[in-house]
């Protein structure tokens, strides 16, 4: 897959980790579309290292799993941050 598979893949798997992980996030739906983007790049690391399983093309299921698990992990991380730091 190339750069942009994988910015279009990391865009969809934010917004379903939004849908999985509801509640305020500090930044906003664009911030977490962005953290979804990163978030496939981790899923795709976490995918060939620890799981040692080759990623496959933008249609498989797969690839589409350890997006959303990146996202997933980094949004988790994101809230830990940055979480608290709300002004009401």
């Amino acid at each position: 897959m190339g750069i942009l598979s994988w910015i279009v893949l990391g865009l969809i798997a934010g917004v379903i980790a939004k849908v999985l992980m509801p509640g305020k996030d500090p930044g906003g739906c664009i911030i977490t579309m962005l953290l979804g983007v990163a978030g496939a790049f981790v899923g795709g690391w976490v995918g060939k290292t620890l799981f040692h399983t080759q990623l496959g093309t933008f249609f498989d299921l797969r690839t589409w799993g350890l997006a959303v698990l990146g996202a997933l992990i980094i949004l988790v991380g994101y809230r830990m941050l940055f979480g608290g730091r709300r002004r009401d």
